[in-house]
């Protein structure tokens, strides 16, 4: 299966001041999937930050998954979306808009994420939201269809089973 890190973009996670529950609920489910999380870190919502982490997940560390939970929302320090698109190479903005079309079953409030997704080298970059709740929500909605995205992207052949999904 493919590589993961989960990155918590949080003030208050960073600072202590808040648990941290989203990171873990999407490692969980990444686990769950078949990713194996090879790196977890909070990070505080400062955009040189956030895209420095980014890119050290991406070119140095190689991961093939790359999530960031919070910082997609309205609020003035919310920059996590303006980050992974100063790091990508490319957009993959079907990823979001199924992740927003999918929230919108559950709430109207889904039309307000900023969620983004693009590639940077190998990796596959993708923001969900802050709540647990709502992270896991969007990443159900693409989940499996990320593993045959990765496939192409990191060049592995596919068997015929596979094919089938």
């Amino acid at each position: 299966m493919f590589t993961a890190a989960v990155i918590t973009v949080s003030d208050r996670s960073f600072h202590g001041e808040r648990p941290d529950l989203g990171g873990p609920a999407v490692a969980e489910a990444l686990e769950k999937a078949g990713y194996t999380v090879t790196h977890r870190e909070i990070v505080p919502d400062e955009q040189p930050l956030i895209e420095e982490t980014l890119k050290h997940a991406a070119d140095q560390l190689d991961i093939a998954l790359i999530v960031t939970t919070g910082g997609t929302g309205f609020a003035p320090r919310d920059v996590t979306p303006e980050a992974t698109l100063a790091v990508c190479d490319r957009l993959v903005p079907g990823i979001p808009e199924a992740m927003r079309a999918a929230s919108m079953a559950i709430t109207n409030r889904a039309m307000l994420s900023r969620s983004a997704a693009g590639l940077r080298g190998r990796s596959l970059i993708l923001n969900l939201p802050g709540s647990p709740k709502g992270a896991l929500e969007n990443l159900d909605a693409v989940l499996t269809a990320l593993d045959h995205g990765l496939t192409m992207l990191r060049g592995k052949p596919m068997n015929c089973a596979e094919l089938k999904d």
